[in-house]
């Protein structure tokens, strides 16, 4: 596996938007925190650009996100904004110059697509907060972005809460991200091997049937029987039917995975939520479950 360097003050950050339009105004709290940092923000050529609900066409995003890829000056690609979209241009990109000049790209939700992509080619990469709306997000949530940029030490701990863990350690790499994201990839050249490794899942607005249609292809395909671990972040904002589904989305899951004899944490603190905190994809981690603390470590 290719872990990216870490940066350094004076480095160079670009940022492109991989699916949805967003404008160079709605990117002034992240290009700031970036200057903090002692880092110098590039804006990519998509931003600012719009086709539809595209940050311009499949063509003028994989363009840009080829550039950052092959310029050298470049350290790390930060994704501006999610929605839909990133899953389109994959095909349209060359990502063999991440092996020769590997660098962080930092994202979550749809960026799940890339993520996915570079997990299955042995590149690591950051799921983390968007540049948009980071201002929105806890402290923290900058703060540990930062330090792992940075090549800190990284560690998550949190008091478990959750009535449906599964208490237990394991040593994994971690893979995952957005289910709905991971769910559309399946069967493709961007799947990545399941086998020993960490699954981490979060989702955002779907319907709670949806959300075990998901799970169960995971179990009947075989996937979510490889995996060592299952870490669950931020189930947010679901819906239900006027007939309800009559589980939760964390029940869902656990109904999926309580069987495997594999730890399991739900409630991380990742995703769709105020704290969302990174993981690094690709990378060898410790998980451990107890009943009173949920610790994960590199």
């Amino acid at each position: 596996m290719i872990i990216p360097p870490p940066l350094h003050k004076g480095d160079k950050v670009a940022l492109i938007a991989s699916a949805r339009s967003i404008s160079k105004e709605d990117l002034q709290p992240a290009i700031s925190l970036l200057k903090s940092w002692d880092l110098q923000p590039i804006l990519g050529s998509s931003i600012g650009l719009q086709a539809n609900q595209f940050a311009g066409s499949d063509e003028e995003r994989a363009v840009d996100l080829q550039e950052q890829i092959n310029d050298a000056s470049i350290k790390a690609i930060w994704c501006a904004k999610g929605g839909y979209g990133s899953i389109r241009i994959l095909d349209l990109v060359d990502f063999s110059m991440f092996k020769s000049q590997p660098k962080w790209l930092i994202g979550y939700s749809d960026v799940t697509a890339i993520h996915l992509h570079l997990q299955n080619l042995g590149i690591a990469s950051l799921h983390a907060q968007m540049a948009s709306a980071i201002e929105t997000r806890s402290a923290s949530t900058s703060e540990e972005l930062k330090a792992v940029l940075f090549g800190e030490k990284h560690q998550i701990q949190y008091a478990s809460r959750h009535p449906n863990q599964v208490n237990g350690e394991v040593k994994g790499v971690v893979i995952g991200g957005n289910l709905s994201v991971l769910y559309s990839a399946i069967g493709s050249h961007s799947m990545p091997s399941f086998k020993n490794k960490i699954l981490f899942l979060e989702d955002l607005d779907e319907y709670l049937y949806h959300i075990d249609r998901m799970m169960q292809n995971l179990k009947r395909s075989g996937l979510i029987g490889q995996i060592s671990g299952l870490i669950v972040g931020g189930m947010t904002a679901m819906n239900d039917n006027e007939t309800p589904f009559g589980k939760t989305a964390e029940e869902i899951i656990f109904e999926v995975v309580k069987d495997l004899n594999i730890p399991v944490a739900f409630n991380f603190p990742a995703g769709h939520v105020e704290t969302n905190l990174p993981l690094i994809f690709g990378k060898t981690a410790h998980l451990s479950v107890t009943s009173e603390l949920v610790n994960l470590s590199y």
